[in-house]
């Protein structure tokens, strides 16, 4: 789902999106002429590879999203948020989907069969 910055509301306006097997559901508004805020949630499963192994593993995603989206490059150091800059002035969620699993990916994951083990060490295939 794509949107115009300009054509975001001031009031909350509800949103759901879904991109392969997550779903980013929340709300958004404007809250300056240069900001965004964005609550949401990113639910739903995504495949992971054991750091130990390298085998495959589907989680469960089930996290809370806060942040905000600047057009354009923010500036505020005293700003505490995090803060997304966009581009061409358009909101792409499917792009922020699609940011957020890769972030849970390069997360440090490990397989059940690996946590069960006692050995530290890494294993090859």
């Amino acid at each position: 789902m794509k949107i115009e910055f300009r054509k975001v509301p001031n009031t909350e306006k509800e949103f759901n999106v879904t991109l392969d097997s997550v779903n980013l559901e929340g709300i958004f508004c404007k809250i300056s002429s240069t900001l965004i805020k964005v609550d949401a949630k990113l639910t739903g499963n995504t495949n992971v590879d054991c750091v130990r192994c390298g085998q495959e593993e589907n989680i469960n995603v089930d996290e809370k999203l806060d942040f905000l989206l600047s057009d354009g490059i923010f500036s505020d150091a005293e700003c505490e948020d995090l803060v997304i800059e966009i581009e061409n002035s358009t909101i792409d969620f499917d792009e922020i989907i699609e940011s957020e699993v890769s972030s849970i990916k390069s997360d440090y994951h490990v397989c059940e069969n690996c946590l069960n083990q006692d050995s530290n060490l890494e294993q090859e295939i």
